[in-house]
């Protein structure tokens, strides 16, 4: 099993689009060299952020193989394999994502049942859709908050830890206790947690999660990188810089991920700030000012932590 999952931050990437409402692969290749430039330690590409839902299955295929080879073993890449109801059209979806040589594929937790079913239901389902999977594939999860939000619970992931096939989970719980007794139930085995929530990470990387894996890595993934180097050993900087982080991340409440794809255009990365998932003619132009704004502080805690 081929597994290249490394500790620190990894963005949930979005996916830029051409004024036809396309693809745009060049503006996806400069945002990979940016993340990387950033310092980020791997890559989730086809996410929610990447507007996974609105992506035909040929679109996410060829996504994460481009950003697999762009990447070109720097940091390592992994990418969500299903997203459909139907659980033939999951396997073909997850068969022809793993053919991408992507360094791990993602199952969507609420993919595995409906949201009024037990968990012995979706252990069943993930049992199931495990035999129909190339072992050599490493897998990961993703608490995905579309169409439901399903957290899977410490109990389900220590089975799953078992197996010798889990090495990823973004969590999206939003809460220390539950990450906590996750934490316990995997405790010496090589599933590491990745935090997507900002204002609980500082307390979970205490706690022993591996990282950050949430939407504000498209804005200032530089700073999410140091503090995710040095909280240990900087505790008092790292405090100051976690509260900065956690008051900006509020920006995820505006209209995301338009609002990511405007900062990344204030970087020179992208053309415009369409999306598939959101209409782009909804964002403000005091929206527009608040990232402007948010974009010019980031660069001065920047000069400070990183330079």
């Amino acid at each position: 099993m081929n597994m290249k999952i490394s500790e620190g931050v990894w963005p949930t990437m979005v996916t830029p689009f051409t004024d036809n409402n396309e693809v745009d692969y060049e503006a996806l290749g400069r945002l990979v060299e940016w993340y990387i430039q950033n310092r980020v330690n791997g890559l989730f590409a086809v996410c929610q952020s990447s507007e996974m839902f609105y992506l035909t299955l040929e679109e996410r295929v060829k996504v994460a193989a481009f950003v697999k080879e762009k990447s070109a073993g720097r940091v390592p890449v992994i990418a969500s394999g299903h997203i459909s109801d139907d659980f033939e059209e999951q396997v073909k979806e997850l068969n022809m994502m793993a053919e991408t040589g992507i360094d791990a594929m993602v199952l969507i937790t609420n993919r595995l049942a409906l949201e009024h079913e037990s968990d012995e239901v979706w252990l069943n389902n993930l049992e199931k859709l495990l035999e129909r999977l190339p072992k050599h594939v490493s897998l990961s999860f993703y608490e995905c908050p579309f169409p439901y939000k399903r957290v899977i619970s410490p109990e389900l992931l220590k089975w799953c830890s078992d197996t010798g096939r889990f090495f990823f989970l973004k969590d999206t719980s939003c809460d220390i206790d539950n990450i906590k007794g996750k934490l316990d139930a995997i405790k010496g085995s090589g599933l590491k947690i990745y935090n997507a929530n900002t204002a609980t990470l500082m307390e979970t990387l205490k706690l022993g999660v591996a990282g950050y894996s949430g939407v504000m890595a498209n804005f200032h993934p530089d700073l999410y990188a140091w503090l995710l180097g040095n909280w240990s050993e900087k505790p008092a900087e790292a405090d100051h810089l976690s509260n900065f982080l956690s008051m900006t991340s509020l920006i995820e409440k505006q209209l995301y991920p338009v609002n990511a794809k405007y900062y990344l255009m204030l970087e020179g990365l992208l053309n415009n700030y369409h999306c598939r998932s959101k209409n782009h003619k909804e964002f403000t132009a005091t929206n527009r000012l608040e990232v402007e704004q948010l974009h010019r502080i980031s660069k001065v805690f920047t000069k400070q932590y990183c330079i």
